[in-house]
């Protein structure tokens, strides 16, 4: 089974290799057809410490690592751009 990517923004780099990533997602409202802004808050698992707020970042479903960490950084979109530009 193919492991989800989300992608989000960095809002909190307190902890150790921890990074608290918001999501967002739109969905459209069954009755009134309008688009909504929907968020979620992800606790990813940051090896290297290298994520900061205000990244965008990739991140992807892996293995628990704690009682709420189901997920790890895996690219940081901001440095792939940041390179090209």
């Amino acid at each position: 089974m193919p492991r989800r990517v989300l992608q989000g923004v960095v809002v909190g780099d307190k902890a150790n290799q921890t990074v608290t990533v918001l999501v967002e997602r739109r969905i459209m409202h069954p009755l009134y057809k309008k688009f909504i802004r929907r968020t979620k808050k992800y606790h990813v698992h940051d090896q290297e410490n290298s994520c900061k707020v205000g990244d965008k970042v990739r991140i992807e479903e892996c293995r628990p690592i704690s009682k709420t960490k189901s997920w790890r950084v895996i690219g940081d979109s901001d440095s792939a751009s940041a390179g090209s530009a």
